[in-house]
């Protein structure tokens, strides 16, 4: 298959400029873990293509999602990534504030105010849900709502079996999170996720826990519902082939020495493990940037045992992210070239998936 797309498609500041407009401003984007965001008062901050984005528990518990800018002049209220905001949102410029869930309270000289109605003056209202464990929200007040986004791509990877209950991933917590600064556009890191072509070149640790990878099909690629088993020495995904945790008490048997994965377009990927998941968020920057953060989770009862040690089981998926990272930047500098024509054979053709996926989004109508 020779992909229609050019170095543009990688490189374009203005095609970026689309994207944000037309898929990150329109899609439901993971953009959090849910318990990050827990008590009231909490706050997370999300940048999705153009907006910044304020993640909030008011005071009852209920999740807020609010474009993190002033009604004033537009000052941008928060700029930590995370924190605690107290009882209300105060801009640090004319001192207007808000209540957690987005409504103006007060501001100096308030009397002096025009007349308009209350809701011109409250923080415009972003729409969140929580599903996973995290936190995903959409710019777009048209768009439908999440399962619409995630079922063909769930179908398509698992079929009609619900697989991810088995992992139950709302109840998990973080062990660890690494986040990685990668010098590509979003799109070549995400192509990287949709084969495993690569894996018997670039990922010989990895092939060795999963030897069905040095066949250069994968998880993904693969036929529908199939995982890829653990080698027969390995007993966990780690380095050491140790698990780093007993399996998912939810876990079905025939999953106990499997390795799935799944995309969710557009910004992430979820590696579904017998003792563990980890969900990878990507947040594109630039064309040529993206900053992906990687989430290692594990049930409260093994994360609470006195011996517990993740970091076999992250060296692991660390190393294999930093490989296909370079990779990808390597990608990034050959889209520079006018000769920049790929070819992908059959192992490959998810990709052409997620083209055709992008190519709709685009094509998308501008919102009224």
């Amino acid at each position: 298959m020779t992909s229609s797309w050019d170095g543009t498609r990688y490189t374009s500041p203005e095609i970026f400029a689309q994207e944000s407009s037309r898929i990150f401003e329109r899609c439901w984007m993971c953009v959090a873990r849910a318990e990050t965001v827990q008590a009231p008062g909490s706050f997370h901050r999300a940048e999705i293509g153009t907006e910044s984005v304020l993640l909030v528990r008011d005071r009852y518990g209920t999740l807020r999602g609010l474009l993190n800018l002033c009604r004033h002049r537009g000052a941008r209220l928060c700029t930590d990534r995370r924190g605690t905001l107290g009882k209300t949102i105060r801009c640090m410029y004319h001192g207007w504030s808000y209540g957690l869930d987005g409504n103006f309270v007060s501001a100096p000289y308030a009397h002096d105010l025009p007349k308009d109605p209350a809701e011109n003056r409250n923080l415009f209202p972003v729409r969140t849900t929580e599903w996973l464990g995290y936190i995903w929200l959409n710019l777009s007040s048209s768009s439908p709502p999440l399962t619409e986004q995630m079922e063909p791509q769930l179908d398509r990877r698992f079929g009609r079996a619900d697989l991810l209950t088995q992992y139950t991933m709302d109840k998990l917590t973080t062990a660890l999170t690494k986040t990685y600064e990668v010098r590509a556009n979003w799109k070549l890191i995400l192509e990287n996720f949709c084969e495993c072509y690569h894996c018997p070149t670039l990922h010989p640790e990895l092939s060795a826990v999963l030897p069905s990878f040095r066949t250069g099909y994968g998880t993904i690629s693969g036929p529908v519902r199939q995982g890829a088993r653990f080698a027969g020495h390995m007993a966990g995904f780690s380095m050491s082939g140790r698990a780093a945790a007993p399996a998912l008490p939810a876990l079905r048997t025939e999953n106990e020495r499997t390795f799935h994965s799944v995309n969710l377009w557009p910004n992430a990927v979820l590696i579904l493990l017998p003792d563990h998941v980890v969900c990878l968020r990507l947040e594109p920057v630039a064309a040529d940037r993206t900053q992906v953060t990687a989430d290692w989770l594990f049930h409260p009862d093994a994360t609470a045992a006195p011996d517990f040690d993740p970091c076999d089981a992250v060296k692991l998926l660390d190393l294999t992210n930093q490989q296909d990272f370079q990779a990808s930047e390597r990608c990034q500098l050959g889209a520079r070239s006018k000769h920049f024509t790929p070819v992908y054979p059959p192992r490959e053709h998810v990709i052409a998936y997620f083209h055709h996926w992008v190519d709709q989004a685009l094509a998308a109508q501008d919102e009224s």
